[in-house]
């Protein structure tokens, strides 16, 4: 099969976006943010500000980078307009994010010619109609083609022949790699890889001892482009998270607690929102050398009450910080659910011997929890997010990253 895959990705998407609403920071090194670094223009980037990095770490990179505060009822309206145009082009499309989305066009040649053509139609379209730059990789397979969006920027288009896939990957940068982050990137080159090629030349099952089974056996088959997964129209999320950037954080309960009740509060909003609680809760925890450790417990019947969510989350995590007491700093929480069930309405249970903690869904003690957090969901649905909130929440002091921000970041259900 020929190249047919698109990968369209908005470049520095929520600075770009920034700078089309105010022309006079078109060409100067900008932020979106404030304590934080949210997003950051490529003249900022050039000067070594990253996203997520603290605001006064960035003024002192970049001293006359401008920050400024997120739009995001644009970010939400640019970014699916951005969708609209290669939806122009092809039914067959998967978004992963607000400003990014695969697209099969191998149905389309004999309307828009090769896939090239159409990818150069797609972002001259986004630039004539939207005045953003994108991004576009074209490519056999879902994989090939986001690094060669990755390649192409910014705002360029790079096709990869599939006569020369093994040419063009194996010559770059494992981080450019699916699924390799900043610890995994860390394992790999401790171990001598730095390129992609050479995690190919590694034997799979040293990769698993090295990155764990799945890991380790996804990662051996990506670097051979072995990547069977097709566009999925109605992609359905499996898992519902949030997280957390803290900086440097002590790791105590006055930190840890209203953070993770924040977290549970925005995790079991949309388990409700789409009637599907989850069975299994995992927290992540990374500490200040940027390690990170997960728990997980699965549940004998599934939970969307906030309160219940958050207890398990802080049990889980009071056993990760347990078992590592030398780690005295916290940089992320983070909290999923997942082993998500379809039944909106629980089980009830009768009141024998056993003890209603409030965490199973059909105690007396479990159905009102769910009870008020319905309640606030409608307030909040009439009103507004911030209409009502959790005491431990509203006092855990002011959060460097705007919710809005974080609920476009978010995957939906």
């Amino acid at each position: 099969m020929g190249a047919s895959i698109l990968h369209a990705d908005l470049d520095a998407f929520y600075a770009s976006v920034e700078q089309l609403l105010q022309p006079a920071l078109r060409g100067r090194p900008v932020a979106v943010g404030g304590g934080v670094v949210l997003a950051a223009s490529y003249e900022a980037r050039a000067f070594g500000v990253r996203s997520g990095m603290p605001g006064f770490r960035a003024r002192e990179l970049c001293p006359d980078l401008v920050f400024t505060g997120g739009h995001f009822s644009e970010y939400q309206r640019l970014g699916d307009a951005a969708i609209a145009v290669l939806a122009a082009y092809t039914p067959d499309i998967e978004r992963i994010s607000i400003d990014e989305a695969f697209a099969d066009v191998s149905g389309s040649r004999r309307l828009f010619g090769a896939p090239a053509a159409i990818a150069e139609r797609v972002r001259a379209r986004v630039r004539a109609e939207l005045g953003l730059p994108i991004s576009i990789g074209v490519a056999r397979t879902k994989h090939l083609a986001k690094i060669a969006s990755q390649v192409a920027k910014p705002d360029g288009l790079v096709v990869v022949d599939p006569a020369a896939e093994l040419a063009f990957l194996h010559d770059l940068p494992v981080e450019l790699m699916w699924g390799v982050g900043p610890a995994t990137r860390s394992r790999l080159a401790d171990a001598g890889i730095a390129t992609i090629g050479q995690l190919a030349q590694s034997s799979p099952r040293s990769m698993e001892r090295l990155l764990g089974h799945a890991a380790g056996r996804k990662l051996s088959a990506l670097a051979w482009n072995q990547d069977p997964r097709e566009i999925q129209r109605e992609r359905r999320a499996h898992s519902a998270g949030a997280q957390s950037a803290l900086g440097r954080q002590p790791a105590t309960e006055r930190v840890c607690r209203p953070v993770l009740q924040h977290l549970a509060d925005r995790v079991a909003t949309r388990l409700r929102a789409k009637d599907r609680p989850c069975r299994t809760v995992t927290v992540r925890v990374r500490f200040a050398d940027h390690r990170s450790v997960t728990r997980a417990l699965t549940l004998p019947a599934p939970i969307s009450a906030t309160t219940a969510l958050l207890e398990v989350a802080v049990d889980l995590v009071h056993g990760v910080l347990a078992d590592h007491p030398s780690e005295r700093t916290i940089s992320l929480l983070a909290i999923s659910g997942s082993n998500l069930g379809e039944d909106a309405f629980p089980q009830l249970e009768l009141p024998f011997c056993l003890a209603d903690d409030g965490r199973r869904p059909g105690t007396r003690k479990g159905m009102a929890r769910l009870r008020a957090d319905r309640a606030v969901d409608a307030i909040r649905d009439r009103f507004g997010w911030e209409a009502v909130n959790y005491a431990s929440a509203a006092m855990g002091g002011a959060r460097s990253v705007p919710d809005a921000f974080r609920r476009l970041a978010e995957k939906e259900l």
